[in-house]
């Protein structure tokens, strides 16, 4: 995308180090939801976490962008531990959770301004930078449209605008096309591509296994733990389906453990 980003800002950091988990594990009293998760993602493409509902995949995101501590192991981003260096990592990340807080009262530009109100950005750059991420989002003609009158497409390519309006070297997203219609989730994704060519990360969680396969590498989750780290075909292997391949790996899984459990 042409003026999205200074794409040397973007590659600072060695492409063999932008997050990396080292046994990273969060506990909640006596339920593990994320169990020593080890993985190393490099600078740039798109990285896709997928998975069965409750696999963790929402904590897992959290402990990345430095929301969460981990209860053991540990995360660092662009080489920043996101416990000893939490607000450093929060200024490389832009973070969008599955439920975005938007000002529903307030109109389009009104929600990117408030954004940029709280990063700072005054003078010539905040004109130039609404144009830039209400422009690719194809928001500049609703302006003053309230965002609760957003269809849900639209709703979620503000809040994205509204997430890179300080232009981090790391964008995550959880489920961010949940509940968008087709033509919508497929230009939310020509707008992930556009960023990828930009040198950003992006971490994206999907319950969308279509969208699985338009990921540089799939994390496959389930039940706390990282089951598969690879590429999508090799994720996929004989399977006709990203799908039918998850759903074989995960009853295996469950196979095994309750083998286990009558074993004992």
């Amino acid at each position: 995308m042409p003026g999205f980003a200074d794409r040397s800002r973007l590659e600072t950091v060695s492409p063999s180090a932008m997050i990396i988990s080292s046994g990273a594990t969060r506990r909640f009293g006596t339920l593990t939801a994320v169990s020593d998760v080890s993985f190393h993602l490099p600078a740039g493409g798109i990285i896709g976490l997928v998975g069965s509902d409750g696999a963790g995949k929402t904590t897992l995101l959290r402990m990345i962008a430095a929301m969460l501590p981990p209860s053991s192991g540990t995360i660092t981003v662009a080489g920043l531990d996101v416990v000893a260096d939490r607000a450093g990592v929060r200024g490389l990340i832009g973070y969008m959770p599955q439920r975005f807080g938007l000002y529903q009262d307030l109109s389009v530009a009104e929600n990117l301004h408030f954004f940029m109100d709280i990063y700072g950005i005054t003078g010539a750059e905040r004109e130039k930078r609404r144009e830039r991420y209400l422009g690719f989002s194809n928001l500049l003609p609703f302006l003053d449209r309230r965002a609760g009158d957003l269809s849900g497409g639209m709703k979620q390519k503000l809040g994205l605008a509204c997430v890179l309006v300080h232009e981090p070297r790391v964008l995550i997203l959880d489920e961010p096309t949940n509940g968008v219609d087709p033509v919508s989730r497929q230009e939310f994704w020509q707008i992930l591509a556009d960023m990828k060519q930009a040198g950003m990360t992006i971490l994206v969680s999907t319950a969308y296994l279509d969208e699985g396969e338009r990921c540089d590498r799939l994390l496959l989750m389930h039940k706390a733990r990282i089951l598969a780290d690879a590429v999508p075909a090799d994720v996929r292997g004989e399977f006709p389906s990203l799908e039918e391949a998850m759903i074989h790996r995960i009853r295996a899984v469950d196979a095994a453990l309750t083998e286990d459990s009558f074993g004992r």
